[in-house]
């Protein structure tokens, strides 16, 4: 059959969920990447999730070191990384052995034969090789001698060792699932020209690999399995593929453009966190000044000086990270310099599970420092709206002089989406409360009327010498003051000012439904799943069902209380044991509360969230 004919023959689907894994040396990341890179750059809509061990370098073929990346395309709204797998890439027996459950039946995986050794079988706990065994006969599986094929492949491809020819092989996988898909391969092979563009042999190498297993399926029996996704309908703009680490790098960018300051990053890298300090660091060409601290607290210390300084000041950390920020970032409060905490949520306690997601900080982002000290908590929810987060929490840090805590977490950390790229022109102003010049009578604790925040007068500006400290302020003068009236006025000032800013957000919004039977809540980064199961039961005509999802925690959005009276039961769905539950609790206590709660390391699926809103409906 001609290739013109096998193009006709590919059957049109509206999404497809593909999902690589193998050892965490065995490149699925980088494969994974490419592949919803290229499928983004053709239009198609896209969510990723990375999944991947601890280790650097996990025991070899062992199933606790399967590295693995999955990716959903569609020609419609994607939402979520999906549940059930359509094609499984398996580089060996524990990649298999860890991911056959998520594949439906009837559906393609391909194996490397190469792999399925005695040894590599034992190591994934096989008793019998389920390439022989007839464990797999009720999927469509492909076996492919991968290495072997590969290592003929470049066998004339000079200054490469073994080592080398053999890490190419996810390349010949990747080029394979090129072919099903009717994927370009030219993106990535000008990736390959990018990176080692100091190393031709690896270009050269790479390259051949990628068209060997794109070819490869041509002489195979794939007509079934062999698929096209159409671009999906997206309001026009330019868009690009974007991770959600990066895109809180480049909203803290945005921000400090906009605002007419300088931005600084005091951080100490943690996973899975670091990926904003390696943005950042890249530019320093727009005067984004870095530094990599020793440990935690020298991180945000050195953060609140260049606040006091007058910069947009940021750190960046996870769990363990903020407890160990929270003494400084009570001093923030008491100082009330505008400073914005990034914690990327990964499972805990401890150290935990670090490369895992969960919403487990929620609770310390609420009340983990000593005393009264109030802050304002934000929760971004997908990796594209982390950008307009990351600006939003500037804003509020500057323009209200207090610390924001800004929530995101592995998931949308690591995964990634279309994003429509903005301009800094498109965002809203930010107004810093900076003064340059006082009467007389000027103290550094002086207050707007309707924000409550206070003045911002840089250190060496003439006539608005003051100081600052961790003792309680007067009132009036900002002077160290002991007095207990003074104390408690001053607690309450504080309170006050995070509770007015509720004047300065957006109302609850709720999706698909204003009242009903059921009102799914949900915040930060379980949007995706949770829009899309909602979604679903709309479409099997269960009406009744609204979706309200919080970005905003503390101060919550004026309207909460009239949003969660409109519909008769509610469920607040969490990957903690119920964390925003007990807030919503605390201000709305005669209102009943549902949950539902998952602390896996994994975001929810869309078949047991349904199952789930379907229970609770009767």
């Amino acid at each position: 059959m001609s290739i013109s004919n096998i193009e006709k023959s590919k059957t049109a689907l509206e999404a497809v969920v593909v999902r690589f894994a193998g050892d965490s040396g065995d490149g699925m990341q980088l494969t994974g990447s490419q592949f919803s890179d290229t499928s983004a750059m053709f239009g198609n809509d896209v969510a990723t999730f990375p999944n991947y061990p601890s280790e650097i370098r996990a025991p070899q073929g062992s199933l606790y070191g399967v590295s693995g990346f999955q990716v959903h395309i569609g020609s419609v709204e994607v939402s979520t990384p999906g549940d059930n797998v359509d094609l499984l890439v398996a580089m060996n027996p524990a990649g298999l052995k860890t991911n056959l459950h998520a594949v439906k039946p009837g559906y393609g995986i391909v194996v490397d034969t190469d792999s399925f050794t005695k040894k590599n079988l034992e190591k994934a706990h096989y008793e019998s090789n389920p390439l022989e065994d007839g464990s797999l006969d009720e999927y469509q599986v492909i076996e492919v001698s991968m290495t072997s094929l590969t290592k003929e492949a470049l066998k004339e491809v000079a200054g490469l060792d073994k080592k080398t020819i053999t890490r190419t092989k996810n390349m010949f996988a990747l080029g394979m699932v090129y072919w099903m898909y009717n994927r370009s391969r030219q993106h990535t092979i000008d990736f390959f020209k990018s990176k080692f563009q100091s190393k031709p042999e690896l270009i050269e190498a790479n390259t051949k690999v990628l068209n060997a297993g794109y070819y490869y399926s041509e002489t195979l029996e794939l007509i079934p399995n062999a698929y096209t996704v159409a671009p999906a309908k997206m309001p026009s703009g330019t868009y690009r593929i974007i991770m959600g680490n990066t895109a809180t790098a480049w909203g803290f960018l945005a921000a400090a453009e906009k605002s007419g300051l300088e931005l600084f990053l005091g951080s100490y890298p943690i996973t899975p966190a670091s990926e904003i300090l390696h943005e950042l660091v890249k530019h320093k060409h727009f005067g984004v000044k870095v530094l990599q601290a020793e440990d935690e607290i020298a991180g945000i210390s050195s953060a609140i000086g260049a606040s006091f300084a007058g910069d947009l000041a940021i750190t960046t950390t996870s769990g363990p990270g903020l407890a160990l920020k929270g003494e400084a970032l009570g001093l923030a409060v008491m100082l009330e310099l505008p400073l914005v905490v990034v914690d990327v949520q990964r499972g805990g306690p401890s150290t935990g599970l670090p490369t895992k997601t969960e919403q487990s900080d929620l609770l310390q982002a609420m009340y983990g420092r000593n005393g009264e000290s109030p802050v304002v908590v934000l929760a971004a929810s997908t990796p594209a709206n982390c950008y307009n987060f990351a600006y939003e929490a500037s804003k509020l840090a500057i323009e209200h002089m207090t610390p924001v805590i800004l929530l995101t977490d592995g998931y949308i950390a690591n995964g990634s989406a279309p994003w429509k790229i903005q301009t800094v022109s498109e965002m809203p102003e930010i107004t810093p409360r900076i003064i340059y010049s006082a009467n007389s009578q000027w103290n550094s604790y002086d207050r707007n009327n309707e924000t409550l925040a206070r003045d911002w007068a840089i250190p060496g500006t003439q006539g608005l010498e003051h100081r600052i400290g961790g003792l309680e302020k007067d009132r009036e003068t900002g002077e160290v003051s002991y007095d207990p009236e003074n104390h408690q006025y001053m607690t309450h000032i504080r309170e006050e000012k995070i509770k007015r800013i509720q004047n300065y957000i957006p109302e609850l919004q709720p999706k698909f439904a204003q009242k009903g039977d059921l009102l799914v809540v949900g915040w930060g980064g379980t949007f995706g799943t949770l829009y899309a199961a909602v979604k679903e039961m709309k479409r099997q005509g269960i009406g009744g069902i609204g979706l309200a999802h919080f970005n905003y925690i503390n101060p919550l959005p004026k309207n909460t209380e009239d949003v969660l009276r409109n519909f008769k039961k509610v469920v607040v769905c969490e990957l903690n044991s119920g964390q925003f539950a007990s807030l919503l609790r605390i201000d709305f206590n005669d209102i009943p509360l549902h949950q539902f709660n998952k602390v896996q390391g994994l975001p929810f699926g869309n078949v047991e969230l349904i199952e789930k809103f379907k229970e609770l409906l009767g």
